[in-house]
C-alpha cells in the first residue's frame, strides 16, 4: 500500500513538474494575438496633460463667446497590449479571456502585416487630426457657421483612372456640374454614376480645368465600389478658431464627443444638464456618426470613470447588446442631431427609456 501511494505521489510530482515546464514555455512562446483593454477617459469639457505635463483645455475657442459648462462629456479610448515586436503570452491571453472588459483579437487585425508600430501610430495620429477637423466642422455647421469646405486631392494611386488626369493639391469644386461640399458627397456621386464617366471641375493653382474620369469597379464579396484612385482631404475655413488638444491618443473615434464638447462650449446652458455622459463615434462634417472599434472596452472604461450615460453609434449595436456593465445606460445614435436630442432629454430629466437603445441586456 505504501509503495502504491509512493508511486502515485511520484507520478503526481512529475505531472506537476511537466505542467510547470509547459506553463513556463507557453509564457515565452509568441502568440498571434493582442489584448484590447479600457484606456484612459478624457472629459472634452476639461483638461488633460500636454507634452510638457501641464494641464491644458481639450477645447479652446477664440473669436466667439464661450460659456461655463458642468458635468462631463467624456471621450473613451482603448489600449492595446502587445505589438508585432512583443505579443502577449498565452498566460496573459488566458487571463484576458476571463475578463469581460478585455478582448483578445488577432494580431493582424490591429497590426497588419508589413506595417510597423511606428507606421500604425503615425496613421492613427493623422486620423485623429482629420477627426478633429470633421468634429469642428460638424459642430460649427450645427450652430449655423459657414465652414468653407474644399475637397482637395492628397495623392493619386499609380495606374488608376485618375492617373495623369488629377494631381496632388487639385481642389475638386464640382462633379457633373454639382458643387462639391465634402469628400463623402464626392465619393457618393462617383458611386451613383455606376461606372459611367464623371466630369470634374478642378481648381489647379488658381486655374480652372474640367476633366473627365471613368471610375473602375472594385468588388469585395457582395459589395461593388466604383473608384477613381485618389485619396482626398477636406480643408475648411472656419469663422471661429477652435483648437482641440489631446496628446498620445490616435484614431477617429473621438469625433462625436469633441463635436458635442464644442457645441456645449459655444452655447449657453449645460448641454448635459450637469450629468456625467460618455460616448464614442466617428463624425463627419454633415453630422453623420460612424462605427468605431473596441466598443465593449469603452463601455467599461466609461463606467469605471463614473459615467452614467453612454452614447454609442447605432452601427456598433451588435457588439453592445449583452455587454453593458451595471450602472451604465446606453443610448444609440447615428447623427449629431440625435446625440443632441438625447442630451436634451437627459438634461431635462425626461423619459430616457423613450430614447433609441441597442436592446441591451445588462451583464454583471
Amino acid at each position: 500500500m505504501d509503495r502504491t501511494r509512493s508511486v502515485k505521489l511520484g507520478l503526481g510530482v512529475w505531472a506537476l513538474i511537466v505542467a510547470l515546464i509547459a506553463l513556463v514555455v507557453l509564457t515565452f512562446l509568441p502568440t498571434p494575438y493582442v489584448i484590447q483593454r479600457p484606456g484612459p477617459v478624457y472629459d472634452t469639457l476639461g483638461t488633460a496633460a500636454g507634452a510638457d505635463g501641464e494641464q491644458i483645455p481639450l477645447i479652446q475657442v477664440e473669436g466667439a463667446e464661450t460659456f461655463e459648462t458642468a458635468g462631463t462629456l467624456d471621450l473613451t479610448t482603448v489600449q492595446v497590449v502587445g505589438n508585432r515586436e512583443r505579443t502577449p503570452s498565452w498566460f496573459e491571453l488566458a487571463l484576458a479571456w476571463m475578463d469581460p472588459s478585455r478582448a483578445v483579437v488577432p494580431l493582424d487585425s490591429v497590426f497588419p502585416e508589413g506595417v510597423t508600430t511606428e507606421q500604425r501610430d503615425e496613421r492613427n495620429a493623422t486620423m485623429m487630426v482629420d477627426s478633429q477637423h470633421e468634429a469642428t466642422a460638424a459642430a460649427l455647421n450645427e450652430l449655423g457657421y459657414d465652414t468653407g469646405a474644399e475637397v482637395a486631392v492628397v495623392d493619386v494611386v499609380e495606374d488608376a483612372p485618375a492617373t495623369g488626369v488629377l494631381q496632388a493639391d487639385d481642389v475638386i469644386t464640382a462633379i457633373d456640374g454639382t458643387a462639391v461640399t465634402s469628400a463623402k458627397q464626392l465619393r457618393q456621386a462617383i458611386q451613383d454614376a455606376g461606372g459611367d464617366p464623371v466630369e470634374l471641375t478642378v481648381d489647379r493653382g488658381g486655374d480652372e480645368k474640367v476633366v473627365e474620369v471613368t471610375p473602375e469597379k472594385q468588388v469585395d464579396g457582395d459589395v461593388t465600389t466604383w473608384l477613381i484612385g485618389v485619396t482626398l482631404r477636406t480643408d475648411y475655413d472656419f469663422e471661429v478658431d477652435v483648437t482641440l488638444q489631446l496628446d498620445n491618443v490616435g484614431g477617429p473615434s473621438a469625433g462625436m464627443m469633441f463635436a458635442l464638447g464644442i457645441i456645449d462650449t459655444l452655447t449657453e446652458g449645460e448641454l448635459n444638464g450637469g450629468e456625467n455622459v460618455a460616448g464614442t463615434g466617428t463624425i463627419e462634417a454633415d453630422g453623420t456618426v460612424g462605427p468605431i472599434g473596441g466598443i465593449r472596452q469603452k463601455l467599461y472604461g466609461a463606467r469605471d470613470a463614473g459615467a452614467d450615460w453612454f452614447l454609442a453609434p447605432s452601427s456598433n449595436c451588435d457588439e453592445v447588446t449583452g455587454h453593458v456593465p451595471d450602472g451604465l445606460t446606453v443610448i444609440s445614435t447615428s447623427t449629431l442631431e440625435e446625440s443632441l436630442d438625447a442630451l436634451e432629454v437627459i438634461a431635462n430629466g425626461g423619459d430616457v427609456d423613450s430614447l433609441p437603445t441597442c436592446d441591451v441586456v445588462t451583464s454583471p
